[in-house]
C-alpha cells in the first residue's frame, strides 16, 4: 500500500511540473501575442492616419531619402521585424 501511494505522488509530481512547464510557455506566447497585437495596432493607427483628409503630405525632402530610417512609416516601404526594428521591403 506505501509503495502505491508513494508511486502517485512520485506521478502526480512530475505531472504538476509538465503543467507548471506548460504555463510557462503558454504565459510567453501571450506575452509575444501582446506584443504583436500592439504593434499591429499601431501600424493601423499610423495608417489610418495617412488616409486621413487632413494628413500632412509626404517627406520627400533630400535629408529624408539621407536618412532613411528617419521618420519612416509602413507606408515608406518598411517592414517591422518581429523585434519591432524597420527594414526595408525588399530586403530579405
Amino acid at each position: 500500500m506505501r509503495e502505491q501511494v508513494e508511486q502517485r505522488v512520485s506521478e502526480l509530481r512530475a505531472e504538476l511540473q509538465k503543467g507548471q512547464h506548460a504555463l510557462a510557455e503558454l504565459e510567453s506566447r501571450q506575452a509575444e501575442l501582446r506584443q504583436t497585437l500592439l504593434r499591429i495596432s499601431g501600424a493601423i493607427q499610423v495608417l489610418e492616419e495617412l488616409l486621413s483628409p487632413s494628413a500632412p503630405p509626404p517627406r520627400t525632402t533630400p535629408a529624408a531619402a539621407a536618412t532613411p530610417f528617419a521618420g519612416a512609416t509602413p507606408a515608406d516601404g518598411l517592414l517591422l521585424r518581429a523585434n519591432g526594428d524597420p527594414t526595408p521591403a525588399n530586403a530579405s
